[in-house]
């Protein structure tokens, strides 16, 4: 299959009809969501399965632009201040009604979740919501802010009567899984399945599938096993390896997009004594990841042709920055870093390390395609310039608890880890934010910043990018940001994702940048 590189691309679709009366869907998902809580975790299983579920104010089309949801019209109203109006006569999933007091409830709800690995509190700090009336609700910022319908784009919207006061165990057990969403909770079996009913009395477009199953299945070739046995209707996340095979079945329909999600390495800038550096032999070693060359090094020892080539089988685009080319912040001036394994020795020896150094990557073997696959050939790669690696990957569901908050006073473990991020928010704010400002949860900044990479000339940018108004000047001030963070390798950006989906004869997928798995995005043809 030919890669066009564009944001959503819709591939190799053979159509035959299939019976009206088939209303049952079930999908085989790559990566299950690590709960059913529609903020415990910033995570893109998680805020997909739950998006069944639970609406938010605004909606995102398959290109993230964003359209009317529980909110009919929003507006800035004064420098401070914008202004939605809420959606009348909609009713939760129990029958009662929603209000703004949801909105206020949820608002305040979204970023104080226990044990959080990824924190909402990157859309929420900095913004209050007030109650109008029943149906209007203002939310203020400190200063400008023309990015809120992104942000507020990725709120979840849970009832004030089961949903505010709930815990993480009560969402996951359904009693407070209550939303305004198409489909209503039927059960959650972390490791089998979820099971969804439609919403007869959804106030959009009504689901065609009366009932979902989404089943989590880890590997890849019995993803694809069960597809071809009817075990499932769709599959995401198709291995790369199977592509070219299952384009050719006649009785499948493969569809294809470039995500938002770049795939790259975290390094440990703050601590001296990093856990998982070592010197030769095993000794302690200053911190090496916290000197700019040997960052330099790292990068450039990394062949990203060869991961596109080889791990990824052509289906991926190898990385410079934090987004592709064609959204909002992106810079013209950055490209991926070429592959140089004899500058990167030379980097290492000004550095003050000829001879290198230990180290262990860290990953997850189930949450990205071919996460395990990319951090092994990262391992060989370094230790080809004189830093030995080991590679230690592990299931998401560890792998991010460990990443985030598995040190002392629940600060990162691992000292060097690979890791994915989409931009909920469709634009440069959102892995700026995230990803590569200073660590500051009362502002909700560097929620998954899990290198504790600091720059105050990257923070005064974003800040001043998030309080300016015109569009063209706050696109280059991202893209000044991104200039800023990306030359001193806060991060080491790889690849970006290009996902694949794979739906028996008579289904079509419409193809996310997001990446999301939705069943109101399969559709009969």
């Amino acid at each position: 299959m030919k890669l066009k590189q564009s944001l959503c691309v819709l591939l190799a679709t053979t159509a035959l009809a299939i019976p009206a009366a088939a209303e049952e869907l079930t999908i085989g998902l790559a990566s299950e969501p690590t709960a059913m809580d529609p903020y415990f975790h910033n995570l893109g299983p998680n805020n997909a399965v739950t998006r069944h579920i639970f609406d938010r104010l605004i909606l995102q089309d398959e290109n993230q632009g964003m359209k009317p949801g529980l909110a009919t019209e929003w507006k800035a109203i004064d420098d401070l201040t914008w202004e939605f109006k809420l959606r009348q006569g909609v009713k939760y999933h129990d029958g009662s009604p929603f209000n703004a007091d949801d909105v206020v409830c949820s608002w305040e709800r979204a970023p104080n979740v226990p044990n959080s690995p990824s924190s909402f509190g990157t859309y929420t700090k900095g913004k209050s919501v007030v109650k109008v009336d029943e149906y209007t609700v203002h939310i203020k910022t400190e200063a400008p802010y023309p990015l809120m319908p992104n942000d507020v784009s990725n709120i979840a919207i849970v009832s004030s009567d089961s949903g505010c006061e709930a815990t993480t165990e009560d969402y996951n057990t359904g009693s407070a899984s209550i939303g305004t969403g198409p489909f209503k909770f039927v059960s959650y079996s972390p490791g089998d399945s979820i099971v969804l009913a439609r919403n007869d009395d959804y106030w959009g477009d009504k689901p065609i599938w009366t009932k979902v199953t989404l089943k989590p299945i880890k590997s890849g070739p019995s993803r694809v096993a069960a597809l071809l046995a009817g075990d499932v209707d769709m599959i995401d996340q198709v291995p790369t390896t199977d592509i070219s095979t299952l384009e050719k079945k006649a009785d499948l329909a493969l569809s294809q997009g470039v995500s938002n999600r770049v795939i790259y390495l975290h390094l440990d800038h703050k601590r001296s004594d990093s856990p998982f550096v070592k010197a030769n032999g095993g000794g302690a070693i200053d911190n090496p990841l916290r000197k700019l060359e040997v960052r330099q090094a790292i990068s450039k020892a990394i062949n990203r042709d060869a991961i596109v080539e080889r791990v990824m089988e052509g289906v991926a685009i190898k990385a410079g920055q934090l987004l592709p080319e064609g959204f909002f912040g992106v810079s013209d001036k950055l490209a991926p870093v070429d592959y140089d394994p004899n500058g990167a020795k030379e980097l290492l020896a000004a550095a003050g390390v000829p001879d290198g150094f230990e180290l262990t990557i860290h990953g997850p073997n189930d949450r990205y395609i071919n996460d395990a696959k990319i951090a092994e050939a990262i391992g060989q790669m370094l230790t080809r310039i004189g830093i030995k690696t080991d590679v230690e990957t592990m299931p998401r569901s560890v792998y991010f608890k460990r990443a985030s908050r598995g040190g002392p006073n629940e600060t990162p473990e691992f000292s060097f880890v690979l890791v994915g991020w989409g931009a909920g928010s469709g634009e440069a704010s959102s892995p700026l934010k995230s990803l590569v400002s200073t660590h500051t949860p009362a502002k909700g900044w560097g929620a998954s910043n899990r290198g504790r990479y600091s720059n105050p000339e990257v923070d005064g940018l974003v800040e001043k990018a998030l309080a300016t108004v015109d569009d063209d000047a706050r696109q280059k001030l991202l893209a000044q940001a991104t200039e800023v963070a990306i030359n001193d390798v806060a991060i080491i950006p790889l690849h970006y994702q290009v996902n694949t989906w794979a739906a028996k004869k008579g289904l079509k997928y419409i193809a996310r940048t997001d990446e999301a798995t939705l069943a109101i995005g399969v559709v009969k043809e």
